[in-house]
């Protein structure tokens, strides 16, 4: 068996690779009182706490950038026109 730590903290960046379970998971994703951010119950970073309401802003804006993204026009069916260059040789 290895002694090395399954968390902690490099650099101010927690990290935590211990097992996942699914209270663990849940409990990580969801803690009223805390700020937007928080530590991430499985890997390295931090996480959006979802009892936190600007979390649901972040979220809700991501949807509307990415809805916005794909209903957008066809970038493809856009004919590609000549352009005129002007080179001045001073």
């Amino acid at each position: 068996m290895s002694d090395k730590d399954t968390s902690g903290t490099l650099f101010g960046m927690p990290y935590n690779f211990e097992r996942p379970s699914v209270g663990r998971m849940l409990s990580a994703y969801w803690k009223p009182g805390e700020g937007m951010l928080v530590e991430k119950p499985f890997g390295i970073g931090y996480t959006l706490n979802l009892a936190n309401w600007r979390s649901w802003l972040v979220l809700a804006l991501a949807g509307v950038l990415l809805w916005q993204e794909r209903s957008g026009p066809d970038v493809e069916a856009v004919e590609d026109e000549p352009v005129e260059v002007i080179v001045d040789d001073d």
